[in-house]
């Protein structure tokens, strides 16, 4: 039973990844690449590893939601735009990703429901071993990582705004 489980999230992994790459709207394709991510997480929950599942649900499903955001900053053009948007994301267009979804839902829960012991040989990794780890001799990666993210964040910003048309003071006083 475990081994159809993992067919089912290996076949949406692939498909929605397949899905990721065919579609020509950027936001269909985030969409489709977050339920390749969630597929991912079931298959490290059915290798015994719940908790690299929960950091790939957190860190990756979770970051495509800043390149949402990201998307959305740079691209806010004004009110056509936002038309444009609510055309790309009409109802129907949901569906065949949340159908994914659910099976990878029903998927998981019938695997917590079972309360099976995990793979035998595998070491277990407390969260507490993976912070002492990541802030010990992995902390220029993860501060590197930060001033990355950062920088996104500001470049996004900086993209996106809009920008004012100013008048130096001095040249306002000499117009009037």
């Amino acid at each position: 039973m475990i081994g159809t489980a993992f067919y089912i999230a290996a076949l949406i992994a692939v498909l929605s990844t397949v899905m990721v790459i065919t579609r020509y709207n950027i936001m269909h394709a985030l969409l489709y690449l977050v339920v390749s991510l969630l597929a991912v997480a079931v298959v490290l929950y059915l290798y015994g590893a719940p908790f690299m599942a929960t950091l790939e649900v957190i860190v990756y499903a979770g970051a495509i939601m800043v390149l949402l955001i990201f998307f959305v900053m740079m691209l806010n053009l004004g009110k056509e735009s936002a038309a444009q948007e609510k055309l790309w994301l009409k109802p129907r267009i949901w569906i065949f990703p949340s159908l994914l979804c659910i099976i990878l839902l029903g998927e998981l829960v019938f695997l917590v429901l079972q309360n099976r012991q995990p793979v035998s040989g595998v070491q277990v990794v407390n969260p507490k071993e993976v912070g002492i780890a990541l802030f010990g001799p992995y902390i220029l990666a993860v501060e590197l990582t930060g001033m990355l993210l950062m920088a996104g964040i500001v470049g996004a910003y900086h993209l996106g705004r809009q920008k004012e048309k100013t008048l130096h003071r001095f040249l306002e006083n000499n117009q009037s």
